[in-house]
């Protein structure tokens, strides 16, 4: 495991944009975003593969958010551009330090978590 330490969040209004980071504290294989509202249950975001060159993304994220990560800071960013009132959730930060060879998109699969950062759009 690795201890992973988000920033970034933040209260923007609709249409703006926000950028996470999460810095690892080691070497890490894929790397996730996953979210939490209010009364929800925790859901996927984005991911990204250990070299960087794949990434997957919820349906209702594509085109507007954006996963990359700089291997040599040990960090994955999320830029979140176009915000909705609907993306309000507390985004967490996740990390695969099995270095599974895909993109891993499952909760369960990862084994690393950061405490959380506020993300709330108003309308």
């Amino acid at each position: 495991q690795v201890q992973l330490v988000e920033s970034g969040g933040g209260l923007v209004q609709a249409g703006g944009s926000l950028r996470l980071s999460c810095a690892a504290s080691g070497r890490t294989g894929s790397m996730g975003w996953f979210r939490q509202a209010d009364g929800k249950e925790r859901e996927f975001v984005a991911a990204i593969s250990r070299g960087g060159t794949l990434t997957e993304y919820r349906d209702s994220v594509k085109g507007r958010f954006t996963i990359s990560r700089d291997s040599a800071k040990s960090t994955v960013y999320l830029q979140m551009n176009s915000l909705k009132p609907e993306d309000t959730a507390v985004y967490y930060c996740a990390a695969d330090t099995r270095f599974s060879p895909v993109v891993v998109k499952n909760e369960y699969e990862y084994d690393s978590w950061g405490q959380g950062t506020q993300v709330t759009v108003s309308s």
